[in-house]
């Protein structure tokens, strides 16, 4: 594999979600080439076995090397979970992966809550629990399911009134319960941040890491 200036960074999501990264990529390195995988036959990811995840994640990580990318990011929180340890171990190129942002969010909440969003294979890892171990000494954080959602997002259901049910029932725990910050764990909710601010109200705080994502990339190119 020969690597280039010019070869592209490869993104993959289990659908449409990573845009949401590709977009933040896009508006931080505006010069790269950028090669995306939406892997929709199988979106999205969150509730599938993690066997299967994992060997979806090796597939298209074997493709996009096969396109001569020179870094690669894993624009889903479920593959990041579930695979990124294993992906690490083999690939010849920086990947670069997203994980919920627990950590910021400890770090500026006012109330001592904070709310995280995400699929229940997210949720379930030993990635989150670890996050939570060691972000979690002073704040409380309230992990929240949220089956269906990405599926709303793929048939783009943005702002419809199933997507706003789903919404309120994901939401309304969390903010009885206080939480002034809101993790988006799944690269699929950011495009609801429009819905979810209007639920929540102008106070509560939306975490999207995907510009943070975006910067370490960046990072690791200049490396």
């Amino acid at each position: 594999m020969t690597l280039v200036r010019e070869s592209p960074i490869g993104v993959f999501d289990s659908g449409v979600g990573g845009l949401s990264v590709l977009l933040a990529i896009r508006q931080e390195l505006p010069a790269e080439n950028l090669l995306y995988v939406a892997d929709s036959g199988y979106a999205p990811y969150g509730d599938r076995d993690a066997d299967f995840i994992a060997e979806r994640a090796t597939k298209i990580t074997e493709f996009l090397l096969q396109a001569d990318v020179k870094a690669i990011v894993v624009a889903c929180n479920t593959a990041t979970v579930v695979s990124i340890a294993k992906l690490r171990a083999w690939c010849p190129v920086p990947v670069v992966a997203i994980e919920p942002a627990i950590k910021p969010a400890s770090l500026s909440t006012r109330t001592g809550i904070i709310g995280v969003l995400a699929t229940r294979q997210t949720l379930a890892s030993p990635s989150v629990a670890r996050l939570c171990a060691d972000h979690g000494e002073q704040v409380q954080i309230l992990l929240q399911a949220c089956p269906g959602l990405a599926e709303q997002v793929e048939k783009a259901e943005l702002n419809s009134a199933a997507t706003r049910a789903l919404l309120l029932r994901y939401l309304e725990p969390l903010l009885q319960a206080g939480a002034d910050t809101l993790v988006l764990g799944c690269t699929h909710y950011p495009f609801l941040s429009g819905l979810i601010r209007d639920i929540a109200g102008p106070e509560v705080a939306i975490i999207d890491p995907a510009t943070a994502v975006a910067r370490q990339l960046a990072r690791r190119l200049a490396d």
